[in-house]
């Protein structure tokens, strides 16, 4: 009886996590950016409480930039985009796995890497926006 009260009335179904065009490769980049500023000031500080804290900081946000990268792949590049951008499977590989580096690493040049792989992601994404 109480599975029938909470049943839902109505299914729905969509083609993707919200409305189309609210995708935006400026999130990863955002991520991105912190994940290099928090390997910057894990260098410039020897505090151990603080390095602690940063390493946590910067994996949380790397895994945020790696999502963000994730989705625009899987719900906003379409079979055209990768007809037209035949390199954009290695791309986004490339830059998740430089996200992945730099989550693992306290190196500023490894966030640096994934925000260079990112910028390539952004540009390819603002011509498909304009076409």
């Amino acid at each position: 009886m109480l599975s029938r009260l909470f049943a839902p009335k109505v299914k729905v179904s969509a083609h993707c996590d919200l409305p189309c065009g609210v995708y935006d490769p400026a999130q990863a980049r955002i991520e991105a950016e912190s994940v290099k500023a928090v390997q910057e000031k894990y260098q410039a500080n020897e505090d151990a409480d603080f390095r602690t804290r940063a390493v946590l900081i910067k994996e949380q946000r790397a895994e945020l930039a790696k999502h963000h990268v994730s989705v625009l792949w899987s719900d906003y590049f379409k079979p055209p985009h990768f007809e037209k951008y035949p390199e954009l499977h290695q791309l986004v590989n490339d830059t998740l796995k430089a996200l992945s580096a730099a989550k693992g690493s306290n190196d500023p040049a490894t966030g640096q890497k994934a925000l260079d792989l990112i910028a390539q992601i952004d540009k390819i994404f603002w011509e498909t926006k304009q076409a």
